[in-house]
C-alpha cells in the first residue's frame, strides 16, 4: 500500500460516512476530512468521529489526496466539474476525484472532454442500506460486495490503480464495464428493485387503510421485500430520472412476467405456476 493520504469526503451520508469508518479503522488514511451543504450532516459527522473536521468544498480539494463524491447523482456531475477546475486551476497533478453514484452515463458526457478528465475515476461500490445520513454510517458496510469501475480507459492508469487499492482496503471486489453497460445493469439488479419495493409498499398502504394490521401480519417476507421502500426521495428521485430509459425498458418486462403470473393464476393453470416459479428458481445458481 502506498503512503497514507488525506481522503476528502464530498457528502457525509450513509456511503461517505461507512467508508470513511473503515479507511481509518483499516490504517490507509491519515486524515478524514469532509464537506456537506446540509449543517446538520456535517455536524454530525463531526460529533460521530467519521471525519476529522468540516471544511469547505475548496480546502476538502486543496487538503486532500483524494476526493471522494457521495452526493445525490442530481448533484454529482456539478461538483466533480467544479473540483476537476479547482486542479486546472491550481495545477494540481496528483490529486484524484471519484464518485460512488448509482448512474454514470449522464455524469461521463458532461466530463468528457474537461482538460482534468483522467484525474477522475468513474466507480459505484454496490453496498448500501434503506437509511441514510451519518448515523446510517457503519462498518464492514461494503465487505465482500462488487465495485464497479466505469470507463477506465478514460482515467489515468495510476488514478486508477489508487482507487482499485482504495476499494481493496474495503474488502471489495472490482469489476469493469462502460458507463452504458453500467446503467444497464444497475436498472436490473438494483434501481428495479426499489420501484418494485415502492410499488409493493403503496398497493398495501392502499388497500390496508388500518395501519395496525400491517404491522401485526408483516412477516420476514414482507418485511424483507418492502424495506428498500423506506429509502430516501432525494437519493432516488435523481438516479430513476438520469436511467430513465434504462428503467422503463426493465420496468416493462418485469410487467410482462407479472402479467404471466396473473394469467397464469386467473385460469387455474397450477402447472404454468409452478413451471413460473421452477424458471425463477434458476436465481439460486446465481444469488446464494
Amino acid at each position: 500500500m502506498d503512503k497514507k493520504k488525506t481522503i476528502g469526503f464530498v457528502g457525509l451520508g450513509l456511503i461517505g460516512g461507512s467508508m470513511a469508518v473503515d479507511l481509518r479503522a483499516r490504517g490507509y488514511a491519515s486524515g478524514i476530512i469532509g464537506t456537506d451543504k446540509n449543517p446538520l450532516n456535517a455536524d454530525a459527522a463531526c460529533r460521530l468521529g467519521l471525519v476529522d473536521r468540516v471544511v469547505s468544498l475548496e480546502e476538502c480539494v486543496d487538503d486532500s489526496d483524494i476526493i471522494v463524491v457521495s452526493v445525490p447523482v442530481s448533484a454529482a456531475a456539478g461538483i466533480i466539474q467544479t473540483v476537476l477546475d479547482r486542479f486546472r486551476d491550481k495545477g494540481y497533478e496528483d490529486k484524484i476525484v471519484m464518485d460512488v453514484c448509482s448512474t454514470k452515463s449522464q455524469i461521463a458526457e458532461r466530463l468528457k472532454y474537461h482538460p482534468c478528465r483522467k484525474r477522475y475515476v468513474a466507480s459505484h461500490p454496490m453496498a448500501g442500506t434503506e437509511h441514510s445520513g451519518p448515523w446510517a454510517a457503519m462498518p464492514g458496510l461494503f465487505d465482500g460486495r462488487a465495485c464497479i469501475i466505469a470507463d477506465q480507459d478514460e482515467s489515468d492508469r495510476a488514478a486508477v490503480r489508487k482507487v482499485e487499492e482504495l476499494y481493496r482496503t474495503l474488502n471489495m471486489r472490482i469489476v469493469y464495464m462502460t458507463s452504458d453497460s453500467h446503467d444497464v445493469h444497475t436498472a436490473y439488479v438494483s434501481h428495479l428493485s426499489h420501484v418494485s419495493s415502492f410499488a409493493l409498499a403503496l398497493t398495501v398502504l392502499d388497500k390496508e387503510r388500518d395501519e395496525k394490521h400491517i404491522f401485526d401480519l408483516a412477516s420476514g417476507g414482507f418485511s424483507s421485500t418492502v424495506r428498500l421502500a423506506k429509502s430516501n426521495a432525494d437519493m432516488w428521485v435523481p438516479i430513476f430520472t438520469q436511467n430513465r430509459d434504462n428503467l422503463l425498458l426493465v420496468m416493462d418486462t418485469y410487467i410482462e412476467k407479472m402479467k404471466e403470473f396473473r394469467k397464469a393464476l386467473e385460469d387455474f393453470d397450477e402447472g404454468k405456476v409452478r413451471a413460473l416459479i421452477d424458471e425463477a428458481n434458476r436465481i439460486k445458481k446465481i444469488i446464494r
